[in-house]
C-alpha cells in the first residue's frame, strides 16, 4: 500500500522550531515562537550565546503577555510534579500488577520489576478502559468504579501511595456513545476524589477547560492535570506537566519550549513504538524533565532495551538527589564544551546553585568519548574545589571522563568552601550498584512469543451425556485456509506489535480494514452448535452442577434472584466469562470452538443467532506474560456510537474478528458476549441429522 507519508519520519508538528537569530527580536516573531514543542539549537558554537538570549527574552515576552503568576506550583498538593521524573503506563491487568490466578492486585510485583530495571517510578497512570471500551455500554468511569480491590483501604491506590507512587487516572473525551450518567465533569471530580487519585491524564487532550480544571481542583486540592502533547503557553499557568508524546529534537539537542518558560514544569517524554529511546532520553536529560516508561501499548508488548532502562536509572538518581538544582539553579543549555568533546558529539546543560555545578552530558555520536569535556576557560577547570564524575564514580581528573556514545553522563564541582551535598554520598552508592553492561546483568524475562494461557478445569458434577446438539455445523478434517478480517487497531492481532519505530500511527495505518490469512488443519471432524447457549440452558447447568465461579463479580449480572428473568430464557445466556463458558461446555461433553473452527462453521452457513446478538467467546485465550486476549467471533447488536476508539460493534460476516484484551476480576462478564459450544467428533460418530459443512441446513437466521 501507497501511503501520502512515510510513519518512520517526524510530522511536520512534531519537529523543532528554529528559533530566528538575525535583526531584534520582534513582537511578531517572539509570539511565533508559543507554537514551539521544542526550541531548535543551532550547529555553531558561536551562535549559541545569542540563541540563548533570544529563549530569555521570548520567555520574558511571554510570560509578561500570558500575565504569567504561576499559581498551580504553588500548592503544596502539586509540589510534587516537579520532581515526578519517571512516570508509567499501566494497563490494569498487565500481568505483572495482576495475578489471574490469584484474582488479585499484585503491586508489589510490578514495583520490584519498576525498581530492578528502572531504579523504580514516581508515578503510574492506571489506564483502564481503552482499548475494549464500546464492547457493551459500561462507560469510562464504570471501568474504573466496577473494579474490586482498586479504592478504599487495602485497595490498589492505597498500596501504591503506600510504596510512594502518585497515581493518575485517565480520561477520555472521546467517550460519548455509551451509558451515560451526570456530566464528564461531574463524574472525572467525583472518580478523582474517590479514588485519591493525584492526578489525571487527558487522553487525545492538550488541555482542560477551565472549568474542569477548577472542579477537579475543588475535588482533590492541587490535583495534577497532564495533558497529551504540545501545552499552550497559556494554560502552563494551571497545567503542572504534559506528555511530550513524538517530540523531534534538532541535531544539536534543543530545550523544551514549556519546560524553559516554568522549571517547575513537568514533561515526560515518550514515543511509544520506538525500540531505541537514546534521544528523547538524552532530550530528557539536558532540559532536566522526565520520561514515560511505556512498555505494554494497549496491549502489545513494546519492551525497553536493557541498555535504555539502565540508562533510566542513572538519570533518575541524579535528578531526584540533584533536584534543587535543576529547578532553583541558573540553567545554561548547550553550555560550552572543550573542542574535543564538541568535535565528538557531546553537548552538555550546565546548572549552577550555592557553590554546586552540575553538567548532565550526552554523547550524540556512536562511539564513546574519553577525555577532556570542560572548556579551558570553565571555573571547574580551576584549581580548587572538587570535580565528580557522578556516573563514573569517582574523581574527574583535570575534567576527564567517559560519556558512552549515544548516552549520558553526570559531573559535579563543589566549589572551595561549599559545603559537600548531604545527597553525594548515597547518590556514588547508588550509582555504583547501577549495572554498567545492562545487557550481561539484565535479560528479559518474558517470551516475545505468544502462548495459549491454561484454561481453568471444567465444572464439578456429573456430566451432561446428550453431547452434540443434531443440528451441529460439522467442519470436516483436513487442512484449511482462512482470510481473516480485521480493523487495524493499537492492539495488534496475532502478530505482536503492530508499528514499529512509528511516530505516530494515522489512517490508513490505523483504524482501517485489513485481512490476514491462517491455514492449518483439523485432525478429526469438529461439531460446532447451531446456536449460542441460552439462560435456560445455562440454568439447567447451574442446577446439574452447583457450579461457582472462583470470582463471582457480574456473573450472571442480568439474572433475577438467581434466575434468567421472565422472557429472556431462550436468549443467548451473557454476564459469563471464558471459564464460565468453558465448564458449561465441559458439562456438554464438549468444549469452546477455535476462532478458525468457528469462523469454518459460519462461512459453511451452519450457525444461528440469538436474539440479541452477542458476540461469541472462543477457545483462543493467549499471553505474552503481560497481557492476555481472546478473539471475539459474530459481533452483537450493540454498537457505541459517536468515535473510532470504541470496539466495533454491530452484527458481522463469519470471517470478521476482534481481538479483544483480558480484565479480570469479572469484568469480563458483560452484556454483549456470549458462546457456544463445540465437539470432537471421531469420523464414524457424525450426528444423524446434523447438517454437513458443504451442505447446511439452513434453519432460523444465518450468521451473514
Amino acid at each position: 500500500m501507497t501511503y501520502l507519508f512515510d510513519p518512520l519520519v517526524p510530522r511536520p508538528i512534531d519537529l523543532p522550531t528554529e528559533v530566528p537569530l538575525d535583526g531584534e527580536p520582534s513582537a511578531d516573531r517572539l509570539r511565533a515562537l508559543d507554537e514551539a514543542k521544542v526550541f531548535a539549537a543551532p550547529a555553531d558554537p558561536a551562535d549559541r550565546p545569542a540563541w540563548r538570549e533570544r529563549l530569555h527574552a521570548w520567555r520574558e515576552d511571554a510570560r509578561t503577555r500570558h500575565g504569567y503568576r504561576g499559581a498551580v506550583y504553588e500548592h503544596p498538593g502539586a509540589a510534587w510534579a516537579a520532581r515526578c521524573h519517571t512516570v508509567a503506563q499501566v494497563w490494569l491487568w498487565d500481568e505483572l500488577l495482576y495475578s489471574f490466578d490469584e484474582h488479585r492486585f499484585t503491586p508489589e510485583r510490578f514495583l520490584a520489576d519498576a525498581r530492578e530495571r528502572f531504579g523504580g517510578l514516581d508515578a503510574v497512570v492506571l489506564w483502564h478502559a481503552y482499548p475494549v471500551i464500546g464492547l457493551d455500554d459500561r462507560n469510562q468511569w464504570d471501568h474504573y468504579r466496577d473494579v474490586p480491590g482498586l479504592a478504599g483501604p487495602g485497595g490498589l491506590v492505597e498500596a501504591l501511595h503506600r510504596a510512594g507512587l502518585h497515581v493518575f487516572v485517565d480520561y477520555n473525551p472521546w467517550d460519548v456513545g455509551t451509558r451515560r450518567g451526570a456530566d464528564d465533569v461531574t463524574e472525572l471530580a467525583s472518580l478523582v476524589a474517590d479514588l485519591d487519585a493525584d492526578g489525571v491524564f487527558l487522553d487525545t487532550l492538550k488541555k482542560a477547560d477551565p472549568d474542569l480544571v477548577a472542579r477537579l481542583d475543588a475535588a482533590r486540592p492541587g490535583v495534577v492535570l497532564e495533558g497529551e502533547s504540545k501545552l499552550a503557553v497559556e494554560r502552563i499557568e494551571d497545567h503542572a506537566t504534559s506528555w511530550a508524546q513524538f517530540f523531534a529534537d534538532s541535531p544539536v539537542p534543543g530545550v523544551l519550549r514549556a519546560h524553559w518558560y516554568e522549571r517547575r514544569h513537568m514533561q515526560h517524554h515518550v514515543r511509544r513504538w520506538h525500540r531505541d529511546h537514546s534521544e528523547e532520553l538524552q532530550s530528557a536529560w539536558l532540559n532536566g524533565v522526565g520520561v514515560m516508561v511505556w512498555e505494554v501499548v494497549f496491549g502489545v508488548w513494546v519492551g525497553w532495551s536493557p541498555r535504555d532502562a539502565a540508562t533510566v536509572s542513572r538519570m533518575t538518581a541524579v535528578q531526584r538527589a540533584a533536584g534543587d538544582l535543576l529547578l532553583d539553579g541558573e540553567w545554561t543549555p548547550l553550555a560550552e564544551l572543550a573542542p574535543e568533546a564538541e568535535a565528538a558529539g557531546v553537548y552538555a546543560s550546565r546548572w549552577e546553585l550555592d557553590g554546586l555545578t552540575l553538567w548532565t552530558l550526552v554523547n550524540r555520536g556512536e562511539a564513546d568519548h574519553t577525555g577532556p569535556v570542560l572548556a579551558p576557560g570553565d571555573g571547574a577547570r580551576a584549581p580548587g574545589g572538587t570535580l565528580v564524575d557522578l556516573t563514573g564514580g569517582g574523581r574527574a581528573e583535570a575534567g576527564h571522563v567517559t560519556v558512552p556514545g549515544r548516552g549520558v553522563a553526570a559531573l559535579l564541582h563543589v566549589a572551595d568552601g561549599a559545603p559537600e551535598p548531604e545527597w553525594l554520598p548515597g547518590l556514588l552508592d547508588l550509582l555504583a550498584a547501577a549495572p554498567h553492561d545492562p545487557d550481561a546483568r539484565f535479560r528479559h524475562r518474558l517470551a516475545a512469543r505468544l502462548r495459549p494461557a491454561a484454561p481453568e478445569t471444567g465444572a464439578a458434577g456429573t456430566p451432561a451425556t446428550n453431547g452434540p446438539d443434531p443440528d451441529a455445523a460439522v467442519v470436516p478434517a483436513g487442512p484449511y485456509v482462512l482470510t481473516v478480517r480485521y480493523r487495524a487497531r493499537e492492539t495488534g492481532m496475532y502478530q505482536g506489535a503492530p508499528y514499529v519505530d512509528e511516530w505516530k500511527p494515522l489512517p490508513p495505518r490505523l483504524h482501517d480494514a485489513r485481512t490476514l490469512q491462517r491455514d492449518g488443519a483439523l485432525a478429526a471432524p469438529v461439531a460446532v452448535a447451531a446456536s449460542e447457549a441460552t439462560n435456560a440452558e445455562f440454568a439447567a447447568f447451574l442446577d446439574a452442577t452447583g457450579y461457582e465461579p472462583a470470582f463471582p463479580h457480574r456473573f450472571l449480572a442480568h439474572w433475577e434472584d438467581g434466575r434468567p428473568a421472565p422472557g429472556t430464557e431462550d436468549e443467548p445466556v451473557s454476564f459469563v466469562d471464558l471459564d464460565d463458558a468453558r465448564a458449561y461446555c465441559a458439562w456438554r461433553g464438549g468444549r469452546l470452538p477455535t476462532e478458525d473452527e468457528w469462523q469454518l462453521a459460519g462461512e459453511a452457513g451452519g450457525l444461528r443467532r440469538g436474539t440479541p446478538a452477542v458476540w461469541n467467546w472462543t477457545e483462543s485465550e493467549h499471553s505474552d506474560g503481560r497481557t492476555r486476549f481472546v478473539m471475539l467471533k459474530g459481533g452483537a447488536d450493540y454498537a457505541a456510537e459517536g468515535s473510532e476508539w470504541y470496539v466495533e460493534g454491530g452484527r458481522h460476516a463469519p470471517d470478521r474478528s476482534v481481538k479483544l484484551l483480558l480484565p479480570g476480576l469479572g469484568l469480563a462478564r458483560g452484556a454483549t458476549v456470549g458462546f457456544r459450544c463445540a465437539w470432537d467428533l471421531p469420523d464414524t460418530d457424525l450426528p444423524g441429522t446434523a447438517p454437513s459443512a458443504s451442505a447446511p441446513e439452513r434453519t432460523g437466521e444465518v450468521v451473514a
